[in-house]
């Protein structure tokens, strides 16, 4: 028998996440020395204060980096949950998984839940609710209080499902707030600057204020394309709780009722 694995909330696990993690930084980091500063830097010398339009040079900064970073990893957590969701979770709450008994005779309450628990799937959401169901129906004998065990376990589910998403919300937060550091950074350099604005040397007051405005505006545009993918990912876990207690209501409640 294959052991049931607890996977509810579908996070990916610690030991890949903190590798992938890893690799992201890695890579976005091989990536800003190898590209966008030697062209941030070129830019600026082709073109001076007119090369602070360069996407590699609104790209350049550490915070910017940072962002970049965190963002991609973001959108590998979610693209693993929405993975999970439609290759793996899906077949599986749209099941019938009395599909294998008679369903003209009396269920076998006891026979169903034995077989559910030897399930490899046993922690999966859909069957654990299923499982549930069968347990209070056989303690009350009434399919009213089975009912009631399958909103508990759908409702219980929806709460799961949005607690594997508190990560993912911390960071569409924390990138802003990283952009803001930017420009406190920035703004803050830049009038360390002024003496040299004023004896006519503006290049190193507009470098800095270049990074106060470009962290900001990289930070917002992340966040919000982050904001959007987790809106989609919420839907399609709302779609996933509902057919869920749909699955066992036409499955599992219309042959209790026999």
């Amino acid at each position: 028998m294959k052991t049931a694995k607890d996977n509810t909330r579908m996070n990916m696990p610690p030991v890949v996440s903190l590798p992938v993690f890893l690799v992201i930084i890695a890579v976005v980091h091989f990536f800003y020395q190898g590209v966008v500063i030697p062209n941030a830097q070129a830019a600026i010398a082709a073109q001076g204060a007119g090369g602070t339009v360069s996407i590699w040079v609104i790209l350049k900064d550490l915070e910017q980096q940072i962002c970049i970073s965190i963002g991609l990893f973001c959108l590998v957590i979610m693209g693993y949950k929405y993975y999970r969701i439609v290759f793996i979770e899906e077949p599986l709450f749209t099941t019938d998984y009395l599909q294998s008994y008679d369903k003209s005779q009396p269920l076998d309450v006891d026979q169903a839940i034995n077989d559910l628990q030897q399930s490899s799937h046993a922690k999966n959401s859909s069957v654990a609710t299923w499982i549930n169901c069968l347990r209070r129906y056989k303690n009350t004998n009434n399919v009213q209080h089975a009912a009631d065990a399958t909103r508990d376990s759908v409702d219980a589910l929806a709460v799961q499902l949005e607690a594997g998403n508190a990560l993912i919300r911390y960071f569409i937060w924390a990138i802003p707030s990283i952009g803001f550091i930017g420009t406190v950074r920035g703004i803050g350099s830049a009038l360390a600057k002024a003496e040299e604005a004023v004896s006519g040397d503006i290049s190193g007051m507009v470098d800095m204020l270049g990074v106060a405005f470009n962290s900001t505006l990289v930070a917002l545009v992340i966040s919000i394309i982050l904001m959007y993918v987790l809106h989609v990912l919420n839907n399609r876990q709302d779609e996933m709780v509902i057919k869920t207690r749909e699955n066992c209501e036409t499955h599992l409640l219309t042959q209790l009722h026999r």
